[in-house]
């Protein structure tokens, strides 16, 4: 990809100006010398400015994070298996002509961060929100074999709410993955509504968000003996191999 033309990427999503992404790429991009690479934030309103983004002809890859991952699927031209059995895209790949490919590396990123955190000890796990993220934690979760119980406000198929975490659902799931916004900066009392106190040692809570680098959700659970950690290696995994797929063309 390197030549004189400038390659832009950039991250799709609204209220973004929080974005890790923008400044890890700038940082790559000058450590590692791509002088002609520039990625910016496209901070949309809407599904039409999402697609408008999209069907723009000067970009080399896009990354899309909340509340879009879902949404952009029937912008894409084709999508990885991954992103397909998973329903969520967060990296786009432009080819020949404008023709755009849909991945997931919010997968693998989350896997590599897990297990360099979390020694397994259990075969089910709250996952805490049900949104384009949510999708790539149950795909990890069930290729380990561990059950995943999706939680959220709302009641429905499979979807327990939170007044429905009893001390014996909270004892039963050892492995609690916060996918809400619930928390992140400037909102950071904010956190999942559940009984802290039933949390032990033996749980691991795991929160997708990093800023700030402990969250509520977080302190909470360690003030119980918990282990956590959050979400900013997942990040960096997820946003290192969407600069392997930009590159493989």
């Amino acid at each position: 990809m390197e030549n004189n033309k400038l390659h832009k990427f950039g991250l799709i999503g609204k209220d973004i100006d929080y974005s890790f992404s923008r400044n890890y790429f700038a940082e790559k991009f000058k450590r590692e010398n791509h002088l002609n690479h520039q990625y910016d934030n496209y901070d949309c309103a809407t599904l039409t400015e999402v697609f408008a983004t999209i069907e723009r002809n000067d970009l080399a890859g896009l990354n899309v994070t909340i509340p879009y991952k879902e949404k952009v699927l029937e912008a894409m031209d084709s999508l990885s298996p991954q992103a397909k059995e998973i329903g969520a895209v967060n990296t786009i790949l432009f080819r020949e002509n404008g023709y755009r490919e849909g991945h997931n590396t919010d997968a693998y990123g989350f896997e590599r961060a897990l297990f360099d955190h979390w020694t397994p000890n259990t075969q089910k796990a709250l996952i805490l929100g049900t949104g384009g993220a949510s999708k790539a934690v149950r795909y990890v979760l069930e290729k380990q074999n561990i059950q995943a119980q999706y939680v959220s406000r709302t009641a429905g198929e499979n979807i327990l709410r939170y007044d429905q975490l009893t001390p014996t659902v909270l004892q039963a799931h050892l492995l609690l993955i916060n996918c809400t916004p619930l928390g992140t900066f400037p909102k950071t009392e904010e956190a999942p509504e559940i009984d802290y106190s039933q949390l032990t040692e033996n749980h691991f809570l795991f929160d997708l968000i990093y800023n700030p680098a402990e969250t509520k959700f977080m302190e909470l659970g360690k003030k119980h003996g918990a282990k956590a950690a959050n979400g900013s290696q997942m990040l960096i995994h997820q946003a290192e191999q969407a600069w392997e797929l930009w590159n493989a063309r």
